[in-house]
């Protein structure tokens, strides 16, 4: 087992302490290069979480219609809303009238003359009232649109008792083609960050390895002279942990400093779109981030050592 015994703990931190402080450059260039990987796993951390939100946040916007014919009697309308709200799958379901639908056409069509072709119609509303269906998770959204078509009960009041399935809208494969694509970016940001993990822990521990490697003759005495493997592995192992714990701490600050910079730019160029990350995601990506790369740094370096502990 790869550990530090109590007891040799104050020894490893000092003696870390003082080949950090005489071999300055070595260990800034492990710290640098911690610090540029976590950086960059850190972006893509920040970055995939953001995606997640706009993605869950347009997923979120998928809603059921189901058009009501003009005739249907509202205590019936009120009778299959309720009974639909019952249902396990369904968030809300809320009635929307003639009145509010057409306006909400005007306001949707604000810039295609709607006005014009509202005026058309003489004081006609040709706009049937409707039943808005939002359910609990979004890919719920083509099961319950089945269950209100097949539902005997809503064909009594639906616009068109006919055909049914035309008076249920979902826009079912724009969702088809939506919720593949988020599946596909959701699949890739994991990958891409657990590659990039990879490729870090590589370059990480060949720095550390190569640091390690200049030491070997060090080691060699230290064996010789009949030192433990724990007692040679300690100030080897607390120097990684220190400069991954610099390199961390150095990558979130950078973090911090230029999504604090970015995300009002972005808001404020792209406003159709919400950029906002709560701070309990943000605090989880540096918290991630520290641990991930103390981790490196005492594993990395426990790794490097075992080709020169074996004597």
């Amino acid at each position: 087992m790869v550990s530090m015994m109590p007891s040799n703990l104050g020894y490893s931190l000092r003696e870390a302490g003082s080949h950090i402080h005489r071999n300055w450059s070595t260990c800034l260039g492990a710290v640098v290069t911690i610090f540029l990987s976590l950086f960059v796993i850190g972006v893509f951390a920040l970055g995939s979480s953001l995606v997640s939100n706009l993605v869950g946040s347009v997923e979120d916007r998928v809603m059921i219609q189901a058009f009501l014919a003009d005739s249907a009697d509202q205590g019936a309308v009120d009778a299959y809303r309720a009974k639909a709200e019952g249902w396990d799958e369904v968030e809300s379901v809320t009635y929307k009238s003639k009145d509010e639908a057409l306006q909400e056409y005007r306001e949707t069509m604000s810039n295609r003359n709607a006005e014009d072709a509202v005026a058309a119609l003489d004081g006609q509303n040709p706009v049937p009232a409707s039943l808005v269906i939002k359910t609990k998770e979004p890919r719920q959204v083509e099961e319950v649109a089945n269950r209100i078509v097949a539902d005997e009960e809503f064909k009594a009041i639906s616009d068109d008792a006919e055909h049914v399935e035309s008076s249920v809208k979902y826009g079912k494969e724009t969702v088809d083609r939506l919720f593949s694509v988020t599946s596909y970016m959701r699949i890739a940001a994991a990958v891409l960050i657990v590659l990039l993990i990879f490729v870090a822990f590589v370059f990480i521990n060949n720095t550390i390895r190569l640091a390690i490697s200049a030491r070997r003759r060090e080691i060699a005495i230290m064996k010789l002279v009949g030192a433990s493997n724990s007692f040679i592995r300690g100030p080897f192992v607390a120097e990684g942990a220190i400069e991954a714990i610099l390199g961390a701490v150095l990558a979130i600050v950078a973090l911090h400093v230029g999504w604090a910079y970015l995300q009002p730019q972005l808001a404020s160029s792209l406003q159709f779109l919400s950029f906002e990350l709560s701070m309990s995601v943000v605090l989880r990506v540096y918290i991630s981030l520290l641990v991930a790369g103390v981790a490196i740094g005492l594993f990395g370096s426990a790794i490097a050592m075992r080709r020169y502990l074996k004597v």
